[in-house]
């Protein structure tokens, strides 16, 4: 997400804090030869360190779950899906980031609640699904030749128009090492592989063709697509089309508009917090209110308008 709420990586703390109680409770949860450790004493210390961010965590994730669902056992998938991909990296994967299997689960839980937020009201259609498992079969075998500037990228595709060779020009001007020194040559890829407006362009581009300037992120692409072909024997399942139309619903989804959402949440659950070391909590959900246009300040349209009437009307009277 662009604009992450949260540290997720305090998730392991949202439990310790949660089963903690702050009124005085004299239950043990530690104890060693050099002393004990009851509840009251851990809450304060949780508190003291993580304490306003874990309950900023716990109040986003009952919110939401007041709101929206998860289902659990597409929480189970991902958690595997994330552990087959790590392998046996996956426990110090873990370690690093300060979870527990149980945390990782619950921020697996906590980031599809937030994506269900945000694509609240939003619809995919059957048009823009089908087309996206159509991107989806497909490979494309293309070159490109990648240039800083606009302007560099015009007087680059003025010499393939005059049917300079490609590969030539690649080798003179593109700043790619990956590809220049093979004349732009980027071999078969597929969708999501690319930056998307290389993508949207070398699909819409015809075999044997070449693009006009294309800007991403890396600069300004001239590309030309040499062969197309759909991938063999893939199958789309129903778990497949589900993937890809929640990818297209966070493409649509607003990001910047999480915070408000949430911030209507909280205000509709009327959340309070009782413990006044962790008021200052709720900051975090508080929308700045816009100032309401000031009566002083002028509307500049209003007064270009009264003063061409003027104009006019000092013109009509001096006639």
């Amino acid at each position: 997400m662009k604009k992450k709420i949260l540290a997720f990586t305090l998730a392991a703390s949202v439990a310790a804090l949660s089963a903690c109680s702050g009124n005085g409770d004299s239950e043990v949860v530690m104890t060693s030869k050099a002393g004990d450790v009851t509840k009251e004493e851990f809450y304060k210390e949780m508190k003291d360190s993580v304490g306003e961010q874990a309950l900023q965590m716990i109040v986003l994730e009952k919110v939401l779950e007041d709101k929206y669902k998860v289902d659990e056992k597409k929480v189970d998938e991902e958690f595997d899906k994330n552990k087959e991909q790590l392998g046996d990296n996956f426990e110090a994967f873990l370690a690093q980031q300060g979870q527990t299997p149980d945390s990782f689960k619950k921020m697996i839980r906590l980031n599809m609640l937030q994506e269900a937020a945000l694509t609240d009201g939003i619809e995919v259609s059957d048009e823009e699904l089908n087309k996206r498992i159509e991107e989806s079969q497909s490979e494309i075998n293309a070159r490109h030749i990648l240039v800083e500037d606009e302007e560099t990228a015009k007087e680059v595709k003025e010499k393939l128009d005059k049917g300079e060779d490609f590969a030539k020009v690649a080798k003179e001007y593109s700043t790619d090492p990956g590809s220049k020194e093979e004349g732009g040559n980027l071999d078969w890829f597929g969708y999501g592989v690319m930056v998307p407006e290389f993508w949207n362009a070398a699909y819409d581009l015809e075999p044997g063709t070449i693009s006009e300037p294309v800007q991403s992120e890396h600069g300004f692409h001239i590309i030309e697509v040499k062969e197309k072909r759909k991938k063999e024997d893939e199958k789309i399942t129903d778990e497949k089309k589900d993937e890809i139309r929640q990818e297209l619903l966070m493409e649509k989804a607003d990001e910047n508009e999480l915070l408000t959402k949430v911030s209507d949440l909280v205000k509709a659950a009327d959340v309070k917090i009782k413990d006044s070391d962790l008021k200052s909590a709720l900051d975090l959900f508080k929308m700045e209110e816009q100032p309401a246009d000031s009566e002083e300040t002028p509307d500049v349209e209003e007064e270009q308008k009264d003063s061409k009437d003027a104009e006019a009307e000092g013109k009509e009277e001096s006639k």
